[in-house]
Order: structure tokens, then C-alpha cells, then sequence
């Protein structure tokens, strides 16, 4: 264990060493095709790990708890500082923890001991067909470890922008984070912006009606609520703001449009684990 928690704190000064040095993560630089070569070599580095277990220790190590439980100490000390500490998108240090070098670090090593716990039990699995409750706990690991890494590469594709509709104009524009134009694969035309108040004048309900022409000529009439978005081609369209200052009169609506192609596997992931963990509880017996 002792072992463990050296590696642990290795990649932590490791990471500190980076952050002084090249500065926060640039999730940006892994867009794709950048992050599925990563993940190819993550894949490869995992089999790697396995295959030379037995000629180097230090491959025999990664996949043992006594590995696991020291990266998930670290991982769960951070997450707290993380939780501790107002989190600023524009934050380089602990103020933004998703772009700290031994934040990303100690995930990716734990990323590292689970995927060869997954191949470890996938053997085990595939050469003992009457180990029954090996096959939940392997679903379960599979899915956390789908989610963690699709999670963290897709990180980089996932795209949110502002577009600023007015009724009765189509538009196809929209504002990226960094203040640059993008067109989209659609126009957005405003039919009626919807708004209800209470008594004291306070905004009630805000919606739009909205007419969506895709690239296919495809016309979808739809309403957009307030967290009740609609997915056009990959695309989800939000209902983001509007004009303050006209309230129930203003002409024009703020949509939000977040595309995030790899959500669909975070989500077989996050399906994958609950549904090991429910037949675990349901199937598993308690070993003599």
C-alpha cells in the first residue's frame, strides 16, 4: 500500500511540475480525430500492462487493490477540494479543476487500473463460463470505465453556442465561448416568443416558438421551454434568455445549442454500471 500511495503522489508532483511548466490542460488540443488516437494508445497501453504483467512489476502492480485503493484516495481528496473550492471556468489552479495537471492525472491512473482490471476479469470470465457473478461485476467495471474515459476525451468535441433569434428572421448563426461566428447546419426562424408573469411582475414561464429548416430541407415547428430542449441533428436547442428590458414584448429570444457526440456512450457507460451493480445485488451470493 505503501507503494501505492508513492505512484499516487508521483503523478501528483508530476502533474505539479506540468502545471508550472506548460500550464492548465487544453482540452481543446485533444478535439477530434486527436482524442480517438488517444484512446487508441490508452486501449494499447492497457494491453500492455497485462500481456508483460508477469516480466515487470511494475505492470504486475497496476491492476491489484493495492494499487487501486491509494489512486482512489487521492482521487476522492481532490474531488473534495474541488467540491471545497468555487469552481471558475477561467480558473487555472484549484479554482478549476478539470484543467489541473495532478487532477487529471490521478483520473487517468485510475482510468490505467481499471481498464486492466476489466481485461483481468474479461479472461477470467471467457476461460471460467461458470463463474456467473464474475459477469456482473466485469459489466459493472466495463461501464465505469466507459464512462470515465469517453466522458474526458469527449470533453473536447462538446460544443455550446448562443444564437440570438428575432421573429420572423431566419438564422444560422451562432456565438461560440470564444466570441467567434459558427454557421449551423440549420436555420432558426422565431415565430413568438412566449412569456407569462405573476402578479408582481416576475417572469413566470419564458418560452419559443421556433421553426427549424435543416440542412435536408426538413421543417420541424416546435416549442422550446425553459430545461425542455429539442434535439435537432445532434444538436440540443435550449431556451437561454431574451430581452430584459422589452420582457413579454421582446422580439427576440436567446437559444442555446450544445452538441456532445460522445454523451451516448457516457450514457452506456453510466446504463452499463447500474445495471452490474442491480444484478450484483439481485444474483450474487455470498462466497464460502
Amino acid at each position: 500500500m505503501r507503494k501505492g500511495f508513492l505512484i499516487g503522489g508521483g503523478f501528483i508532483l508530476l502533474g505539479l511540475m506540468l502545471q508550472l511548466g506548460v500550464g492548465p490542460v487544453v482540452w481543446d488540443a485533444l478535439a477530434w480525430p486527436v482524442n480517438g488516437i488517444v484512446m487508441i494508445a490508452f486501449l494499447l497501453l492497457i494491453a500492455v500492462c497485462y500481456l508483460f504483467r508477469k516480466k515487470a512489476s511494475v505492470f504486475r502492480f497496476v491492476g491489484t487493490y493495492q494499487a487501486a485503493i491509494p489512486a482512489l484516495v487521492y482521487a476522492v481528496l481532490l474531488t473534495i477540494v474541488m467540491g471545497l473550492i468555487r469552481q471558475n471556468p477561467e480558473g487555472k489552479w484549484l479554482e478549476n479543476m478539470l484543467v489541473f495537471w495532478p487532477f487529471v492525472l490521478i483520473y487517468v491512473y485510475m482510468a490505467l487500473i481499471l481498464g486492466v482490471v476489466v481485461v483481468r476479469q474479461l479472461v477470467t470470465v471467457l476461460s471460467h463460463f461458470s463463474l456467473f457473478t464474475s459477469h456482473f461485476s466485469l459489466l459493472s467495471h466495463m461501464g465505469l470505465f466507459l464512462a470515465m474515459t469517453t466522458a474526458t476525451l469527449g470533453n473536447a468535441d462538446m460544443q455550446r453556442l448562443k444564437m440570438v433569434t428575432t421573429v420572423g428572421e431566419q438564422e444560422w448563426r451562432a456565438v461560440t465561448s470564444y466570441g467567434t461566428i459558427q454557421e449551423m447546419p440549420m436555420t432558426i426562424e422565431l415565430k413568438q416568443f412566449i412569456m407569462e408573469t405573476y402578479d408582481d411582475g416576475s417572469p413566470k414561464r419564458f418560452a419559443s416558438d421556433i421553426l427549424v429548416r435543416t440542412k435536408d430541407n426538413e421543417e420541424i415547428q416546435t416549442t422550446i421551454d425553459v430545461n425542455k430542449p429539442v434535439e435537432v441533428d445532434g444538436w440540443k436547442i435550449y431556451q437561454y434568455s431574451y430581452d430584459t428590458q422589452m420582457g413579454p414584448q421582446s422580439q427576440i429570444s436567446i437559444l442555446e445549442l450544445v452538441s456532445d457526440p460522445w454523451l451516448p456512450l457516457v450514457y452506456t457507460g453510466i446504463y452499463m454500471l447500474l445495471a452490474g451493480a442491480v444484478c450484483m445485488f439481485i444474483f450474487g451470493g455470498k462466497k464460502k
